[in-house]
């Protein structure tokens, strides 16, 4: 059986250029040759370096990717037919290939790991700020606001007329030819040091790629998210001193880290839209930090099965990705990248070692505290914070929950209080963290949801779109009861739902089923009616300005206007009226001609809205968590404490 080839990554830049090149009559095709030439086999190229594709009868595309893997050369990309390199064939096949991140800052030498140290924790070159005095006492520091380079200025206005392009023409219409204008504007940005700019709109290509190929996993709302940011971050940028946040920070190579004692905790399957698929495994440090250890490559679920199991690249410690999870290593010569991941590089050397129960050494701690405290901080970002640096939300959350039912896709839950043995706080909601069928995580969920009254310990992350609800991603028995699952000893005391199925011997036996406690209730997000806000932002995104027009003329703007203003979301509802008003506005010259629409307006509009749209679901998503202990939703109703939860026998 021969390896499937696939396509390397090929640098935004180089893509730009390509289609650049091209004429009117060929950026026309450009659309259409993309799709075709993406059903086409990638073939090994006949000298052996790089990969082929066959286009025609005299035209063969051939990518000789550098040592990275990635085509960041104009060179590299090398077409047979006599057009060459301005052609068609060409610029259709690194239009399929997908995009390559830009590349990492140079590793510090190990003599300058101090001047390193101090480096990770910097932002990326930019304007030097000045000096601010000393905060009062018990007033957090403000850092100043830092003036942009005019270099920077022109490159957000670029990056933003290229966005506003975009939303304008929504996701039909977004073609090879404006989603390359973005990258060129995307490169203008990285040279300008516009690190966080460049990325968000890596992310709205990637995000149109993937509505247009009608990929199962994309999500509009996603898009959405990217292209709010691009927008938002571009218009601090022109409007004058933003805080340095708004600059970004460069990608950076692993740093020195030291000597590390690192303890396995779980291990997580990855599937990503763009065709990779792996393990990564999480390990916390003494002093409670999490680092990770991964091994994603081009592949699909098989490939996140498979490697589960695969042997852990750090230091020649003789570990798979399982006994990694279960256990630990000591790692001398240590180095950890700016979001947490364990290098394996040259001076790397790790010996295995024993691992911990969860319920002591640095995990303890994740326990130990109240499970909306730990949401809460979670959430405590707002509309302005660098989705590229939020691995804080990201941080798995630890509870012991009793589980009360199924209740749609989730499983609703409340958290045990270890004084009382009962349950406090919110309704909580645990929802698959993968729903693919391949994996186990769904039909995990759907075995917990079989037995209320089961008391379980769980690790996951808070979801920060949906009220009140944790994505469990490893389950484990809880201490001192029961009433709990009952795991293999190999599983060494926890289960990793994406990768270890539950069977009916690890639940314990029950003559019948636990009572369901409480209801549904209400969900905060999901009754409150800024989803016609919603509609109204993605339906900008998917449909483009002729859609949201279409809506105004129909009515259905007015209608959502009416509705919110009644509820008392009076500000989503001018922001409806203005963006729909605004879609349907069209310019006139002197002569009463329709002339073509301030796409800059349009663009404010909507931003507008997506960023109060944004803060207020946040917001509700937020006081979901302390809905139990302010409602009484966790107590007897007589103000008498927690409810006791019977035993499911």
């Amino acid at each position: 059986m021969t390896d499937v080839v696939e396509l390397p990554p090929v640098a935004p830049e180089v893509l730009a250029t390509a289609v650049e090149s091209l004429t009117s009559r060929l950026r026309r095709k450009l659309d259409a040759a993309v799709e075709q030439y993406a059903a086409l086999p990638v073939l090994p190229a006949p000298d052996g370096a790089g990969v082929a594709v066959q286009c025609g009868e005299d035209a063969v595309v051939v990518l000789a990717p550098g040592p990275d893997g990635t085509v960041r050369e104009d060179g590299q990309a090398r077409c047979s037919c006599l057009l060459a390199p301005r052609c068609l064939h060409r610029a259709a096949v690194l239009g399929c290939c997908p995009l390559a991140d830009p590349p990492a800052a140079a590793p510090a030498a190990p003599a300058d790991a101090e001047a390193a140290t101090r480096a990770a924790a910097e932002p990326a070159a930019g304007p030097e700020p000045r000096s601010e005095p000393s905060p009062a006492p018990g007033e957090p520091a403000r850092p100043e606001p830092v003036e942009p380079t005019p270099a920077q200025r022109r490159a957000a206005a670029e990056l933003w007329a290229a966005a506003a392009a975009v939303l304008a023409a929504g996701v039909p219409a977004a073609g090879a030819v404006p989603q390359a204008e973005l990258l060129r504007a995307a490169h203008t940005a990285r040279l300008a040091d516009l690190h966080r700019a460049e990325a968000a709109a890596l992310r709205v290509v990637r995000g149109l790629r993937s509505a247009r190929a009608r990929y199962s996993s994309h999500r509009t709302a996603d898009l959405a998210a990217s292209l709010r940011e691009l927008l938002l971050v571009t218009a601090l940028l022109r409007s004058g001193p933003a805080d340095r946040s708004v600059l970004g920070t460069a990608r950076r190579a692993y740093r020195p880290g030291g000597a590390l004692r690192v303890q396995g905790v779980f291990r997580e399957p990855v599937l990503s839209a763009t065709g990779y698929g792996g393990v990564v495994t999480y390990l916390v440090t003494e002093d409670g930090r999490w680092v990770s250890v991964s091994d994603v490559k081009p592949g699909g679920p098989s490939r996140a099965r498979a490697a589960g199991t695969a042997p852990v690249s750090v230091g020649a410690a003789a570990l798979d990705h399982e006994q990694l999870s279960r256990g630990g290593l000591l790692v001398s010569g240590a180095t950890v990248s700016a979001d947490g991941r364990l290098g394996s590089g040259r001076g790397v050397r790790a010996n295995p070692i024993a691992g911990l129960e969860w319920g002591a050494g640095p995990l303890a701690a994740v326990f130990a505290r109240p499970l909306a405290q730990a949401a809460a901080e979670r959430l405590a970002d707002g509309v302005l914070a660098d989705p590229e640096l939020g691995e804080g939300a990201r941080r798995p959350v630890g509870c012991d929950l009793v589980l009360l039912g199924a209740d749609r896709d989730s499983v609703l839950a409340r958290e045990l209080d270890p004084a009382t043995g009962g349950a406090r706080g919110p309704l909580v909601r645990l929802v698959a963290a993968n729903s693919h069928p391949e994996l186990a995580h769904a039909a995990n969920l759907a075995r917990l949801a079989e037995h209320p009254g089961l008391r379980v310990r769980v690790l996951g992350r808070v979801d920060p779109d949906r009220a009140a609800t944790l994505r469990p991603l490893v389950v484990a028995p809880v201490p001192g009861t029961e009433d709990t699952l009952r795991l293999p000893p190999e599983w060494k005391g926890r289960a990793d739902l994406g990768y270890q199925l539950l069977q009916g011997a690890n639940f314990p036996a029950a003559t019948g089923d636990g009572p369901l406690l409480g209801a549904a209730g209400a969900d905060l997000l999901r009754d409150s009616p800024l989803w016609r806000l919603r509609r109204q932002v993605e339906l900008a995104v998917a449909g483009g300005r002729r859609a949201v027009a279409e809506a105004q003329r129909s009515g259905g703007a007015r209608t959502d206007d009416a509705a919110l203003r009644r509820t008392g979301f009076r500000t989503a509802a001018e922001l409806t009226g203005a963006l729909a008003a605004e879609a349907d506005r069209r310019q006139r010259d002197v002569f009463g001609r329709l002339g073509d629409a301030d796409a800059d307006r349009y663009a404010e509009c909507w931003l507008a809205a997506a960023v109060h749209l944004t803060a207020a679901e946040r917001e509700l998503v937020r006081a979901s968590w302390y809905a139990g202990d302010e409602w009484g939703d966790s107590s007897s109703g007589d103000g008498r404490g927690p409810v006791p939860v019977p035993s499911p026998g």
